[in-house]
């Protein structure tokens, strides 16, 4: 069987010391994404579980699959969710949601819930594209930037230079720390450019940790320069599967000269997250 080095680590999660059988609300968000899908389920708004997993060929299918894993062991059912927020790439196909709203929005309630009402400026690192999202103190959406013209600077040109060197996409952020200094990056442009570019870098001798290390250099440098255009006020936070690469968050910071903050949760959740936020509040609305 021919090993896949793109397949990043899966998750999910269940907050053991809550009972959701007491809640007044349950309600949920799901983010189905060009490459990974989340469900998150909250109980009286607190975050009670969710799951991150590979988007299929289907988005009602990857939406139902990330739902029912986030259920998983519960004993909570789908029908006894009370509202729930479809977003992301594939937000129009979730076939329970009760709405269907834009991942930006979103995407800045999820971070104001996971890494506090300090956050001003929010960079989503997704499969096939790049936000900027700039917040106020209520994870309200003030001003976005967003770039999604080729897959190099997003998650999916790393799972491609994953199966080119033969590295686990999860080792790539450490490896790529691996050198001496930076080399001269590799194109940022476009990951079939840079594919090929790379590979006529390893004819010539360079080490896999050199390759990765001058395409990490480059996603950065590529992500700040959008996040300058927008301007970055602290405090900063990543979102998105790229904010668990250490070699490409390390890079972004020293380039900003500011540390992103951290969370305990999935960085990847955050989409859903705010999706279950807003379905919150429309539920409580409606009654």
């Amino acid at each position: 069987m021919t090993q896949e080095f793109w397949r990043w680590t899966e998750s999910r999660w269940t907050a053991g010391d809550r009972d959701w059988k007491s809640a007044k609300t349950i309600t949920a968000g799901v983010d189905v994404g060009s490459v990974s899908s989340q469900a998150v389920i909250l109980i009286d708004g607190g975050l009670y579980a969710y799951s991150n997993m590979r988007t299929g060929s289907s988005s009602p299918e990857s939406a139902i699959n990330a739902m029912n894993w986030a259920l998983e062991g519960t004993g909570l059912s789908l029908d006894q969710i009370q509202y729930t927020v479809g977003t992301g790439y594939g937000r129009v196909n979730v076939p329970f949601s009760n709405r269907a709203v834009t991942e930006i929005a979103c995407h800045g309630l999820g971070a104001h819930f996971l890494y506090g009402p300090t956050v001003r400026t929010v960079l989503d690192m997704g499969g096939q594209d790049c936000k900027v999202i700039r917040t106020d103190g209520q994870g309200k959406v003030t001003n976005f930037l967003m770039n999604d013209k080729c897959a190099a600077g997003t998650g999916r040109g790393l799972e491609v230079f994953a199966d080119l060197l033969g590295v686990s996409i999860n080792e790539i952020g450490e490896l790529s720390l691996k050198v001496e200094e930076n080399p001269p990056a590799v194109s940022s442009t476009c990951v079939v450019f840079a594919k090929t570019e790379a590979s006529g870098l390893l004819r010539e001798g360079w080490s896999k940790e050199k390759v990765l290390a001058a395409y990490c250099a480059a996603m950065s440098h590529r992500v700040v320069t959008l996040l300058n255009r927008i301007g970055v006020e602290p405090d900063f936070a990543i979102t998105g599967g790229i904010a668990k690469n250490i070699g490409i968050v390390s890079r972004i910071e020293k380039e900003l000269q500011i540390q992103a903050l951290t969370s305990k949760y999935d960085t990847q959740i955050a989409g859903a997250l705010g999706a279950a936020l807003l379905a919150k509040a429309l539920w409580e609305k409606g009654k």
